[in-house]
């Protein structure tokens, strides 16, 4: 027992309070806005190319392979979009995914956190996933970082019920080490590989071999199915694996400590006091600290952006439960109060915002929205504001919970759900009207003649060419010596002159791309 704790007379969290929380969190701004590049955009088109085109065995941007991916995500993006298509728009369907697959991940580290920790370790877990900051644009994304994470739980959940001797364990970790590598790829099945040693710490012989003879089949059938039909696609993708964990050379860059610091905030300090509370009883946080060590050295050795720092994530968090739950008062009630503090500012802030954009109070802000999303006329659905306004009044009437373990974690979740449902309900329509690739694809098709049938591209990226598919299904080619297209579609900045041998025929852009523009060129006779 920590001195000074709430361990004795916490009251239980209801488990309908942390379900509906939860939804609210997954499903707030995960529809209602078009793909906005880059992430978005791209795993949206590959999962609409599934569809549209029936390329189901490797993913494909614009008809064309994108070995960066592995595609259990899109497969069930696709499917969503196909049920889902006579009641949402497509990629309002497919983002569903996340939203599933989130659910899971929730739902599995609860369960790991109540098998390593104890029952109201399961309750605090989601709830500080919910808080962390890294996790909050993924999981409203189309993102298959998403279904890794889920599975990696799942197998984590496993590998402490096995560690309790619960013979139903050894499924979980196959099914969970099994979908995580179709998921995510190998750093998937690096996450959920940290618990394979559960069963050989208890020398559960029969639970090794069951989860290995699941997962083994489930790691192998789509490799081996690509490898059947191209090799050379396989062969690509795991160059781009191998790429992904070694972009760094050498020492990591300073940039990763910064991201590290923003993307895992504030289950990283959490964590460390976690490892500290159990310092001498360390073999109760082995699994999850071995999980730490590697995924701590993939993101190191490999790309410094926020979303590198996802697979830590999980390990992290069930590290940090294990120390809000054992945090002193003192400690608490200043996490506690930062959090309320911090959020309540925050949503004051979008608030205002909102105010702006309806009466043009204050007019600065007013004036700086409209710079920067010019023609966007505001409508305000009134049963979302209504929605908005009791979620604020929720948020206050919280401030008066009672003491308990779960507490700080709870404002944690719930604060950065309100801060979300605000800007979902009051800004989103302003970001999609800044950010859709929808306008400006509609019309350049408009301004195309009707038997073009090959157009270059130069300065597209991947995100781009998955819109210009998606909305128009117009598909470019790379430029190539020896290929003559009649058309020349490129981003630029908006003072810049058409090359030789070279007529604008038209040019575009998003309201909210003030300095670069879209140019199709024609070719000179």
């Amino acid at each position: 027992m920590i001195y000074g704790s709430y361990q004795d007379n916490s009251p239980r969290l209801p488990t309908l309070a942390l379900f509906l929380l939860a939804g609210v969190y997954l499903l707030a701004g995960i529809t209602g806005h078009d793909p906005w590049k880059n992430e978005d955009a791209v795993h949206i088109g590959i999962a609409h190319d599934f569809l549209a085109h029936g390329n189901w065995f490797f993913p494909r941007v614009a008809g064309e392979p994108w070995p960066h991916t592995a595609p259990l995500y899109h497969w069930v993006a696709a499917l969503l979009g196909y049920l889902l298509g006579g009641l949402l728009e497509f990629h309002n369907a497919a983002r569903l995914a996340t939203a599933l697959f989130g659910a899971l991940f929730f739902i599995s580290l609860a369960g790991a956190a109540r098998a390593f920790f104890g029952a109201t370790a399961g309750r605090s877990a989601p709830l500080l996933a919910m808080g962390t900051l890294g996790l909050l644009l993924p999981i409203h994304d189309a993102q298959p970082a998403i279904a890794g994470l889920a599975f990696a739980a799942l197998a984590y959940w496993g590998g402490g019920l096995i560690l309790l001797g619960k013979a139903h364990g050894a499924l979980l970790l196959g099914v969970g080490l099994g979908l995580a590598f179709p998921a995510h790829g190998l750093v998937g099945l690096l996450m959920a590989s940290a618990v394979l040693p559960a069963p050989i710490f208890r020398r559960d012989w029969k639970s090794l071999g069951l989860a290995l003879a699941i997962a083994l089949p489930l790691i192998a059938a789509w490799p081996l199915l690509v490898a059947s039909r191209s090799p050379g696609l396989l062969a690509e993708w795991w160059q781009n694996e191998i790429a992904e964990a070694t972009i760094t050379r050498g020492l990591p860059d300073v940039r990763h400590i910064e991201q590290l610091i923003w993307a895992a905030w504030p289950v990283l300090p959490l964590a460390v006091l976690g490892f500290w509370t159990y310092r001498h009883r360390v073999n109760k946080l082995a699994l999850p600290l071995l999980g730490a060590v590697l995924t701590l050295l993939w993101y190191l050795t490999g790309s410094s952006r926020a979303l590198g720092v996802l697979p830590l994530l999980l390990p992290l968090t069930l590290i940090a439960t294990a120390g809000i739950e054992h945090m002193r008062r003192g400690a608490a009630n200043a996490f506690d109060w930062f959090g309320v503090i911090t959020f309540t500012f925050f949503s004051g802030l979008l608030w205002l915002g909102a105010s702006a954009q309806a009466f043009g109070w204050p007019p600065t802000i007013a004036n700086n929205f409209r710079k920067l999303a010019p023609g966007h006329e505001l409508h305000y659905p009134a049963i979302a504001l209504i929605f908005a306004a009791l979620l604020s009044v929720a948020w206050v009437l919280s401030w008066r919970l009672p003491r308990a373990t779960w507490r700080a974690s709870l404002h944690w979740a719930a604060g950065t759900t309100l801060m979300w449902v605000l800007a979902a309900i009051l800004l989103l329509p302003w970001f999609d009207h800044a950010k859709s690739y929808r306008p400006v694809v509609q019309s350049l098709s408009a301004a195309l003649p009707p038997d073009v049938n090959c157009i270059e591209r130069s300065k597209l990226n991947s995100g781009q060419l998955a819109a210009l598919d998606y909305f128009s299904g117009i598909r470019t080619r790379p430029a190539a010596p020896g290929r003559k297209c009649a058309f020349r579609l490129t981003e630029d900045d908006k003072n810049r002159k058409p090359p030789v041998g070279w007529t604008e025929r038209w040019r575009g852009h998003r309201p909210g791309d003030r300095d670069v523009r879209w140019y199709l060129d024609q070719r000179n006779e």
